[in-house]
């Protein structure tokens, strides 16, 4: 019986391995915003409600990490969360509300933050200069923004606490016109300053003519409220997994296998692609074909209402996660080696 158990045992671990995608992935999360919120109480500056961080966000081009306190703008880390310093010149205020309130340019460097409860705005230059959206009542659940152009211009938005009413600016947030009078609307993409989709559940509708009219072109049901598209190629998370589009949302097909995520897409390249749900953070390096869970959510960071209140972030440069939730401390994932 003895000269058996080695035996067994070699089939024991052998067969381990059909499990790794499900193992508890190595690593742990770090309170990185306690440093920045100590700070600002030692100089009596007032965190806003729910106090503590309300959104967190990474520049893909160089892993620099930007962080929302309420009430005190946006702070950025260029050393991975160790010291933050603040970065928008008293133009970005209020909170994140949704997981999709703050909007990188998939390439880097560009950043729009659609803010609930204050100041929202737009930056070509990773921070350093600021230009302000013109209010609209509380301002922004989340938006999208026509990134393809040298000077973002066009961007499809959500209105906080609206039922679904959705405002269009094609001069850069200075002006806003609502798309249609029929709110119920539950997502936002866009293409150019009149090709536009959106859906209100079930389906996908496209508009060409500004939001005026619109058209079902797919029965694939989104779950994420915002359009990503890199590379020329959109990207929207669907219940099935991901659908894609490459002539401007005209026609869409599934990419992949299925991925229990509502949040995201972050790139490192086109087949390297992080995502996130209510079970924790997704990657594949295989363009969707299989999915491996890499990091749970941070304690008290939870999805489990699609794409609301809890941020997450990647940067693929150091691969590191992030996370941020309205009320509570910002963390960091850090993989190495």
């Amino acid at each position: 019986m003895f000269k058996l158990f080695p035996t067994i045992l070699g089939v024991l671990f052998i067969s381990l391995p059909a499990f790794a995608d499900t193992a508890k992935p190595a690593g742990g999360w770090v309170n990185i915003s306690d440093p920045v919120v100590k700070k600002l109480k030692e100089e009596n500056k007032k965190i806003d409600w729910p106090g503590e961080t309300a959104g967190i966000t990474v520049d893909p081009s160089t892993g620099d990490v930007y962080m929302i306190v309420p009430g005190q703008g946006m702070w950025k880390s260029s050393d991975r969360g160790e010291t933050f310093a603040r970065c928008d010149g008293g133009k970005i205020g209020g909170r994140c509300e949704t997981s999709y309130s703050l909007n990188f340019d998939t390439v880097g460097k560009r950043l729009a933050c659609f803010m609930l409860d204050g100041k929202a705005g737009i930056s070509a230059d990773a921070g350093a200069t600021w230009r302000s959206f013109k209010d609209v009542g509380r301002n922004w659940d989340y938006a999208a923004v026509d990134w393809s152009q040298d000077e973002p211009k066009n961007i499809f938005a959500a209105r906080h606490e609206s039922g679904g009413e959705m405002f269009l600016s094609t001069d850069g947030g200075a002006s806003w016109t609502q798309t249609d009078k029929d709110p119920k609307y539950d997502a936002v993409g866009i293409f150019d300053e009149k090709t536009l989709v959106t859906t209100k559940g079930n389906g996908v509708l496209r508009s060409t003519d500004a939001g005026k009219t619109w058209t079902k072109v797919s029965d694939a049901q989104p779950v994420g409220h915002v359009v990503r598209i890199y590379k020329g190629v959109a990207y929207w998370l669907a219940k099935d997994g991901f659908i894609v589009s490459r002539d401007k949302g005209a026609t869409w097909s599934k990419m992949g296998t299925a991925v229990e995520a509502t949040v995201g897409p972050w790139f490192a390249d086109d087949k390297h692609i992080v995502v996130a749900g209510k079970k924790g953070l997704f990657e594949t390096t295989d363009a969707g074909e299989t999915w491996k869970l890499v990091a749970p959510l941070p304690e008290g960071h939870d999805l489990s209402r699609p794409g609301w209140f809890t941020n997450i972030a990647w940067d693929p440069i150091h691969d590191v996660f992030y996370a941020s939730r309205m009320g509570k401390p910002a963390y960091k994932w850090e993989r190495k080696g």
